[in-house]
């Protein structure tokens, strides 16, 4: 009698979770949201610099050389001998490869950081049932899971079930429905997303 209750069970999850609603382009979406998100793992600390920056760049020994720079409209930083150097959509690390590369045709053995100094062009914009909806400027890698509270929590009507990520991803804009409170029963899980750049956050 046991065996048959369990099965009888497994077969009506089975059922139910093929009857769950969820258009095709929704589900399209969400996939591509995934793929283009990073989970978050400990001790992961990448940051995309965008427009709007402002990095202090150091060249070893060379401080006349050395500078703040503010991130172009365009993306673009502009240097001493090297000129105007492509800085958004790439990481501090990625550029001052770049960099490196760049001045080793003047300097030899070039040793070079990149900080980012002012995180400018990371915003997030928050709406519908939260406290404190707005723009949210970080100063680095959030997750949906942290952004609530900072935008004062959620509010008594709020659907913590159904919160919508819209997102820009390879131009195309793409809807991603988050269960918000799966994520906090299961905080050390793969359930919560990374926000990224220009992300808009709806809470129904």
């Amino acid at each position: 009698m046991k065996g048959k209750l369990q099965w009888l069970g497994i077969a009506f999850v089975v059922i139910m979770a093929a009857a769950s609603p969820g258009s095709t382009a929704e589900i399209k979406g969400t996939a591509e949201i995934k793929k283009s998100a990073k989970i978050i793992s400990p001790g992961e600390g990448t940051y995309i610099i965008g427009p709007e920056d402002v990095l202090f760049i150091h060249v070893w020994r060379e401080e006349a050389l050395s500078r703040a720079v503010p991130v172009r409209a365009d993306g673009k930083i502009s240097m001493p001998i090297v000129d105007d150097i492509q800085a958004a959509g790439l990481t501090p690390m990625e550029l001052k490869n770049v960099l490196t590369e760049k001045f080793r045709n003047y300097i030899d053995n070039p040793t070079i950081s990149v900080i980012v100094t002012e995180a400018n062009s990371f915003r997030i914009f928050v709406s519908g049932q939260v406290r404190n909806p707005g723009i949210f400027r970080l100063r680095s890698e959030t997750s949906l899971l942290q952004i609530i509270p900072m935008a004062g929590g959620f509010t008594e009507w709020a659907d913590q079930k159904k919160i919508v990520i819209l997102r820009k991803v390879n131009g195309k804009d793409t809807r991603m429905t988050v269960n918000y409170k799966k994520i906090v029963e299961n905080p050390n899980g793969d359930s919560d997303v990374v926000l990224k750049p220009g992300d808009t956050v709806i809470v129904p």
